[in-house]
């Protein structure tokens, strides 16, 4: 029997093992990630909202909606089997590309990949929106992350006077 996976098959797309425990994992970690910033509305909660605390909740709500669209463009993918994949392929083929040569699946960018035989690639199944707005939420999560930590480090310094008079910073409590 011929292994239709093996690493040299042009036809290859994604592993389907794979694909089950990335949508796993993503929709665990989605399902903990809303848990927690709902926890997070609870009245005696916000009532100790600091603006670090804000901009780290902001940072995991980007990341939370960064894994819910991931987990909705793998659905995509686990949804369609081999062979609807295959006409897709055929399907959305862009004129000049004369014929195709294989299909890849890609995690990171997560992508169904038809390459053509004049080297011209295109992506099916995962909506084009998927990446840019990944793109998009991880950069907000990580600027909300950095202005977090900015912000915490400063609200626990303070100032104090050096031994010449002069203003030095030493952390809170020393």
């Amino acid at each position: 029997m011929v292994d239709t996976f093996a690493a040299s098959d042009p036809w290859r797309g994604h592993d389907a093992g794979m694909l089950l425990i990335a949508l796993f994992v993503a929709a665990t970690t989605f399902m903990a990630l809303a848990t927690y910033l709902g926890s997070r509305l609870a009245p005696e909660t916000r009532r100790r909202y600091t603006p670090p605390r804000v901009l780290r909740d902001m940072s995991l709500l980007a990341i939370a909606a960064a894994v819910a669209l991931y987990v909705w463009g793998l659905l995509h993918i686990v949804l369609v089997d081999e062979q609807e994949q295959a006409e897709e392929c055929e399907l959305r083929r862009p004129e000049g590309i004369p014929s195709l040569v294989g299909r890849r699946g890609d995690f990171f960018p997560l992508r169904a990949v038809c390459e053509g035989s004049n080297g011209q690639d295109y992506t099916i199944l995962v909506p084009d929106y998927i990446t840019p707005s990944h793109a998009a939420l991880l950069t907000l999560a990580a600027l909300c992350a950095a202005a977090s930590a900015a912000l915490h480090r400063r609200r626990h310094v303070t100032p104090d006077p050096g031994p010449d008079g002069h203003r030095t910073s030493h952390p809170a409590g020393r």
